[in-house]
């Protein structure tokens, strides 16, 4: 057994400086956190096995007019263009995903103050063209037009 050394008569630990100034650390916003929030409930519901695409129309709906038409528009297009994607919540976002990994997603431009919403493409979308394609598309308004190119781009997402 090793022997305790008595402590140096003399040697004091250094005082902690009062004039110290703690900075305080910003990191997510309060929509970041919000964000944060639903995913953990929408985890929580997805181990209860929740009724994902009801969960996706009532978040829909509780849009501001603007989004809650172009959610409702990207709903029915992409429900048609691929019936095998299944809707759930993603970060509070209306999501489609496919073997559970995520596909598409709309997020409206409510969510983080944006000018525009926005449809996005997750890594398990097949959308690859060379070594460069875009994953996200800004919408302001949804015209037939667009609407065909949506159509198109989801079911090459899941082909």
């Amino acid at each position: 057994m090793a022997e305790r050394k008595p402590a140096k008569k003399g040697t004091q630990k250094p005082a902690r400086s009062s004039t110290a100034v703690k900075k305080r650390y910003e990191g997510f916003t309060a929509d970041e956190k919000s964000a944060m929030r639903e995913r953990v409930k929408e985890l929580k519901a997805a181990a209860g096995k929740a009724d994902g695409e009801r969960d996706v129309l009532a978040k829909i709906a509780a849009m501001a007019a603007p989004d809650r038409a172009l959610g409702e528009r990207l709903h029915k297009i992409i429900k048609a263009s691929a019936p095998a994607l299944t809707p759930r919540l993603w970060y509070g976002m209306p999501a489609y995903t496919k073997d559970d990994k995520i596909v598409c997603h709309f997020q409206d431009a409510q969510k983080f103050k944006s000018r525009y919403a926005t449809l996005g493409f997750g890594d398990a979308a097949n959308l690859d063209e060379g070594a460069m394609w875009p994953v996200a598309f800004a919408l302001k308004e949804l015209t037939a037009a667009e609407g065909a190119r949506i159509g198109a781009l989801v079911k090459k997402a899941v082909s």
